[in-house]
């Protein structure tokens, strides 16, 4: 950059700041709706990061504009509705399945859910804007403030840390190895915080060489990360698991079809068939150790039909397992049927050796959380709703290492995949991750559960193996790279090893988001104590 450049590059910045500060009514909040629907390009499937750049440089420049604490509010609930309606559109198109029942829920889902999520934005403008940052301080204190309502975001009401700004270094993976250390919301973080640094070049309270050092400060530290995230990579074991090979078994089946009365055993009796094909490349391929398949992949209750159990016997390895998604039903304690999304174990003879209930049900598609209200059952279970399970827990199975098994978006929730005690022996050696996202079809949805997904081998330094009904299944290693995968829409099978954890957990592994406190609190303080110095 010329300095002819440096000279006139702050004051066109300047000119658009005021442009955008000085917007009133409907055309602020639709520019702050648009740029909310900016940042969603930085995330999977796009991964264009730099949007991020005028993103939030453009929803700090309409808060410039907030003469009041509803205006401030109001800036970012709208930038979050954009944001979340444009990235979450794709959970509309489970309701397609059977729109006869579920048309009612159409415009909840496509437009309920961002207006709930769109609080958190907004409440994170408003605390930034209350706490009347200045220059710089502005930018750390606004960084601060989205990066807690993130946080709260994933925990609160159950939780959603879906689209978490960070996400979008999953197609950068030496930036994502940053998460080993500080989780995806330490790098949501500093993502927002470098992002965000443009503003300071159109402050005349911050001296441009001032600006002009911090925006280069901010990008250096991204480019330190990534080059710290390269050699980390460079030195990654390739090691597996020795005597396991697994095949996952990916059979593309329509939703409309999964649930069906006359297709439930040719569902069955097809993925049985995948799970002796012989391999793609018999020249490379060992013996199959282990079968696969995806969340409710048998759509029958496996405990109350023995007959089934036998045949599903008669797919498995020789000495290994057949794992697999599945309903249950028990009796409850006054001989109520209970319900649970499970995952099964099967041995040769037929036996279930293994099982594990789902413990993170997903509301309104697994339970309904406001019956009393909508007296109708849940999307997922056909109108019966599922009880959750204890969880997470470290299960063992024949032949393979302990594991942390999650169906469907359990895998989500950062710090929260693996059973608390996670020292010695009673450590899972890799992830399980059972799901059917068929629901969303050619959709962003599948991506982004399968970029998340990633993230937690990262944070953990530990395999998670990933099948899909529809896709997208592989195998990723301790170091998120991927070994093994089956595209989305595409009927198959994979055999891969089975990589090995890292021998020791990562930072986050340890400590959780105790990393993230920390850079939080530092943040906070440093907005808070630069923000009367310019």
């Amino acid at each position: 950059m010329t300095a002819t450049d440096m000279t006139t590059t702050p004051a066109r910045l300047g000119r658009l700041s005021a442009g955008l500060a000085g917007l009133t009514g409907w055309r602020r909040l639709l520019a702050a709706a648009g740029f909310g629907g900016l940042a969603t390009l930085a995330l999977p499937p796009a991964d264009a990061v730099p949007l991020l750049l005028i993103a939030f440089p453009g929803l700090l420049w309409l808060l410039d504009g907030a003469r009041t604490k509803r205006q401030a509010f109001a800036v970012g609930w709208f930038f979050g509705f954009g944001h979340h309606l444009l990235g979450l559109y794709w959970i509309s198109a489970a309701l397609f399945t059977d729109i006869d029942r579920f048309w009612w829920a159409l415009p909840l889902s496509a437009a309920g859910l961002p207006i709930l999520l769109a609080m958190f934005t907004g409440f994170a403008t408003l605390l930034a804007w209350t706490l009347k940052g200045r220059g710089l301080g502005r930018v750390f204190l606004f960084a601060a403030s989205w990066a807690l309502f993130e946080w709260l975001r994933g925990h609160v009401f159950t939780g959603f840390p879906w689209n978490l700004i960070g996400y979008g270094w999953t197609g950068v993976l030496p930036v994502l190895q940053g998460v080993s250390l500080i989780g995806v919301y330490g790098l949501s973080l500093l993502t927002v915080l470098v992002a965000s640094l443009p503003v300071a070049l159109s402050d005349p309270a911050v001296p441009r060489r001032r600006a002009w050092g911090t925006l280069a400060a901010g990008l250096a530290l991204f480019a330190a990360l990534g080059a710290w995230g390269g050699l980390r990579l460079a030195g990654a074991s390739d090691a597996t698991v020795p005597d396991v090979r697994l095949r996952l078994v990916q059979p593309a089946i329509d939703q409309r079809l999964k649930w069906a009365a006359g297709e439930r055993v040719r569902n069955v009796q097809q993925q049985m068939e995948l799970s002796v094909a012989p391999a793609a490349d018999p020249a490379t391929a060992g013996p199959i150790t282990h079968v696969i398949w995806a969340e409710t992949a048998v759509p029958l209750f496996l405990d109350q039909d023995a007959s089934l159990r036998q045949a599903l016997g008669s797919v498995t390895p020789p000495g290994g397992l057949l794992i697999t998604g599945v309903p249950r039903m028990e009796a409850g304690p006054e001989g109520e049927p209970l319900y649970y999304n499970s995952l099964a174990a099967v041995d040769g003879s037929g036996a279930v050796t293994g099982r594990f209930d789902k413990f993170h049900l997903v509301p309104f598609g697994e339970y309904m959380p406001l019956r009393r209200w909508l007296p109708v059952g849940a999307i997922a279970g056909n109108g019966a709703e599922f009880s959750a399970g204890p969880g997470p827990v470290s299960l063992d199975l024949k032949g393979l290492p302990p594991v942390s098994p999650l169906i469907c978006y359990e895998v989500i929730f950062p710090g929260a995949v693996l059973p608390a005690s996670r020292d010695g022996a009673t450590r899972p050696r890799w992830m399980l991750n059972l799901t059917n996202d068929a629901w969303y079809g050619n959709t962003a949805g599948p991506h982004q559960h399968f970029a998340i997904a990633r993230t937690r081998a990262v944070e953990e330094g530990m395999p998670l193996v990933r099948v899909a009904n529809t896709g997208i299944s592989g195998v990723v290693d301790s170091h998120g790279r991927i070994t093994a995968m089956l595209p989305l829409g595409h009927r198959g099978v994979v055999d891969a090893a089975l990589p090995e954890a890292l021998p020791t957990p990562t930072l986050y592994g340890r400590v959780g988001d105790g990393a993230f406190g920390l850079l939080l609190l530092t943040c906070f303080a440093v907005g808070l104590r630069a923000r009367h110095r310019g």
